[in-house]
C-alpha cells in the first residue's frame, strides 16, 4: 500500500511539474502576440491595435522540472506545491532543476468578444428596391442592396487557427454572410402592381417653416416603400430615428400632456395620411390613436393618426392579393399618399367621419367607419373608429391664436410654460 501511495502521489506531481527542457520552452510553439493587424470584411477594413491583440494571448509561468538546465532557485529545498509531495517525489537531485517555463494559451473569449463589438459596427440590412409608377407601369428608381453579417464562429476559428500556426499576417479577409433583398429591380413586372386602389390627402396650411421641413423629410421615408400581400405594415418601423442627426428639425409635440418643441414635430401629418390612404384602400387597420385634442391640421376631424417613437405607432395589414406601392407627393400645402396595387373588386364604404358631442372648452368626439366587401359580397371588415379629443385649453394649442391672457381654468405653472413655448416658438 505504501508503494501504491508513493506512485499516485509522483504521478500527481509529475502532473504539475510536467518534464519539460528549457529548450523546449523557447520554440516556435509558444504562441506570439499577432501585434497590429488589419482585418478587411466586404470591402471595410480595421485596423487592430497591439494593446487590443495582446489580450488574445495569455501568458503565465508555471514550475517544470527541466533535464539540462540548473534550478533557478538558490534555495534547493524550495517547493513550489505541498512540501509533502516534493519528499515524497523529488531526489535530492531533481530539486536542482525546478525551473520557471512561460506558458502561452489562446483566449478566445476575447477574440470573440472583439469581433461581437466588430459585428455590430460592419453588419448591414439589405435593402429593397424603391419603386415608382412612370408612364402606367412600374420602374425602379432605387436599387437594391446587398446586406452583409460577419460571420462570428469562423471569423474566431480563423484567427486562432493562424494564431496558432504562427501565420497571422498584416492583414486578415474575414467570412462573412451576404444577404440578399427580398426585391430586385427585376422583380418590377411580378408584383401585381396594376392600379391605384386608394389614396389620401391632408393639408398643413398653416405650418411653420421647420414644421413643412420635417413633413417633408419624413414623407421621402415612405416614397417607393413596397408592402408584401399579408405583410403588416408599420409607420414607427419605416420612419426610423427622428432626432436632428436623420435631418429633423425642432418643432411642436404633443408629449406627456403637453405641446411642446421637439425634433420631428409635424410627422403625424404623414401618418395621418398614410392613415387615410389604408383606410380608402380598403386595409386591415390594427393599431392607431387619435392625437390628444383637435388640430386644425387635421381636418376633417376624426381621421387623424398619431405616432411617436416607439410608440404609439400605425400598422395595418396588406390585405389585398398582390404587392403595394406607396408613392408620396406634396403640391403646395397638399400632401397625399397614393397606394398602388392589384384591384381585386372590392367595394369599400367610409361613412363619416362625423361629430357626435362637441364641448364648450373645444373637447369632442367623433366617429367614422370602414366597411371592405369582396367582389363575391363577403364583409371583409367592418370597423368603427371612435375619437375623443380633449380640450385645446388643457394644452398650450399650436394650431389656434395665440393667447394673451391665462384661461380660467389653467395654472400659473401651465401659462408659463404656454408663455415659453410661444417664445421658443417665435424664436425658431
Amino acid at each position: 500500500m505504501a508503494k501504491m501511495r508513493y506512485f499516485l502521489l509522483s504521478l500527481s506531481f509529475m502532473t504539475v511539474l510536467p518534464a519539460v527542457s528549457l529548450a523546449d520552452t523557447q520554440n516556435p510553439g509558444v504562441l506570439q502576440s499577432p501585434g497590429e493587424i488589419k482585418f478587411v470584411i466586404d470591402g471595410y477594413e480595421e485596423s487592430v491595435p497591439k494593446d487590443v491583440s495582446d489580450t488574445w494571448i495569455t501568458q503565465e509561468n508555471i514550475f517544470s522540472l527541466s533535464q539540462n538546465g540548473r534550478a533557478e532557485f538558490e534555495n534547493v529545498s524550495y517547493c513550489p506545491v505541498d512540501s509533502i509531495f516534493c519528499d515524497l517525489t523529488l531526489t535530492s537531485e531533481k530539486r536542482h532543476n525546478i525551473v520557471l517555463v512561460p506558458q502561452t494559451s489562446l483566449n478566445e473569449k476575447a477574440i470573440r468578444s472583439y469581433l461581437e463589438d466588430l459585428a455590430r459596427k460592419v453588419n448591414r440590412d439589405p435593402e429593397d428596391a424603391k419603386f415608382k409608377i412612370e408612364n402606367e407601369r412600374v420602374v425602379a428608381f432605387s436599387e437594391a442592396k446587398n446586406g452583409m453579417a460577419l460571420d462570428v464562429e469562423k471569423s474566431t476559428a480563423k484567427i486562432s487557427e493562424a494564431i496558432q500556426k504562427n501565420e497571422l499576417n498584416d492583414s486578415m479577409e474575414l467570412p462573412f454572410e451576404t444577404k440578399k433583398p427580398a426585391i430586385e429591380h427585376s422583380d418590377a413586372d411580378k408584383l401585381g402592381i396594376k392600379s391605384l386602389i386608394g389614396k389620401g390627402t391632408s393639408d398643413f396650411k398653416g405650418s411653420s417653416k421647420n414644421r413643412i421641413y420635417n413633413i417633408k423629410v419624413a414623407t421621402q421615408r415612405f416614397n417607393g416603400t413596397l408592402i408584401k400581400p399579408g405583410e403588416e405594415f408599420s409607420f414607427v418601423k419605416i420612419l426610423g430615428e427622428v432626432d436632428e442627426e436623420h435631418g429633423y428639425l425642432p418643432e411642436l409635440v404633443i408629449k406627456h400632456n403637453r405641446t411642446e418643441p421637439e425634433f420631428g414635430g409635424g410627422v403625424c401629418q404623414v401618418s395621418t395620411t398614410a392613415f387615410r390612404a389604408a383606410i380608402y384602400s380598403g386595409l386591415k387597420i390594427t393599431a392607431r390613436r387619435n392625437h390628444a385634442y383637435p388640430v386644425s391640421y387635421y381636418n376633417p376631424q376624426g381621421m387623424d393618426a398619431t405616432v411617436y417613437v416607439p410608440n404609439p405607432d400605425l400598422r395595418f395589414i396588406n390585405n389585398t392579393p398582390g404587392h403595394i406601392l406607396i408613392q408620396t407627393k406634396i403640391e403646395g400645402t397638399k400632401l397625399e399618399f397614393d397606394f398602388y396595387g392589384t384591384e381585386d373588386g372590392r367595394k369599400v364604404i367610409v361613412e363619416g367621419p362625423r361629430i357626435t358631442e362637441r364641448q364648450p372648452d373645444g373637447a369632442m368626439k367623433t366617429t367614422f367607419s370602414q366597411k371592405v366587401i369582396s367582389k363575391d359580397g363577403e364583409e371583409l371588415i367592418s370597423d368603427v373608429f371612435n375619437s375623443a379629443y380633449d380640450s385645446p385649453h388643457k394644452y398650450p394649442h399650436p394650431g389656434g391664436p395665440v393667447l394673451t391672457e391665462k384661461p380660467s381654468n389653467w395654472s400659473k405653472k401651465q401659462w408659463k410654460e404656454y408663455q415659453n413655448m410661444i417664445k421658443e416658438m417665435n424664436d425658431a
